[in-house]
């Protein structure tokens, strides 16, 4: 009984390994055409603004504190130049602080804002790899080998997504 069975499974295994069906996806092509990625883009670009205005303020306020340091008499007191000094040093790490916390925010709202995109996009790949009976769904970054049985289904995840088959041609700039 025992060899029947193993005798079935050693049929069928090789029955199995060839009805797998294999796809692959293009899934930032289809990032590129989502409408979301535009208005997320644009967010980021209108923080990023805001950012460089402080920015520039602090950049500002540096060079009038520095040119009015190097503008002090020679006859200043040693405590009055050092408390400047100070000044200067304070604001030059206020200004480094602020390079540093405005990336690290740059940096979440951006995974913030794309985070949803990236799971629709993830979530009609597994629609489209269950409503066509694929087995394994591969990222096409750099194909080195597909095979004939293996199928591009970026296809079928734009129209899940209701996206148009090519990225809008943009206009350049003059």
């Amino acid at each position: 009984m025992l060899k029947k069975i193993l005798l079935a499974v050693f049929i069928a295994a090789p029955m199995c390994l060839f009805a797998q069906k294999f796809g692959y996806v293009n899934s930032q092509e289809i990032f590129g055409l989502m409408p979301e990625v535009k208005t997320a883009e644009a967010s980021l670009v209108e923080v990023s603004k805001k950012y460089e205005t402080e920015f520039n303020a602090l950049q500002e306020e540096y060079k009038k504190k520095f040119g009015e340091y190097q503008a002090l008499a020679k006859d200043t007191p040693a405590s009055i130049k050092e408390r400047r000094e100070q000044e200067l040093m304070e604001l030059q790490n206020k200004i480094q602080n602020f390079q540093e916390v405005a990336g690290q925010d740059m940096q979440r709202q951006q995974q913030t804002l794309l985070a949803p995109i990236q799971e629709k996009i993830r979530a009609a790949i597994q629609a489209v790899g269950k409503e066509n009976g694929f087995t394994f769904i591969f990222d096409e970054v750099v194909p080195l080998y597909t095979g004939a049985d293996v199928v591009d289904i970026s296809t079928m995840v734009k129209t899940k997504l209701n996206l148009k088959a090519t990225a809008p041609a943009t206009t350049p700039a003059k």
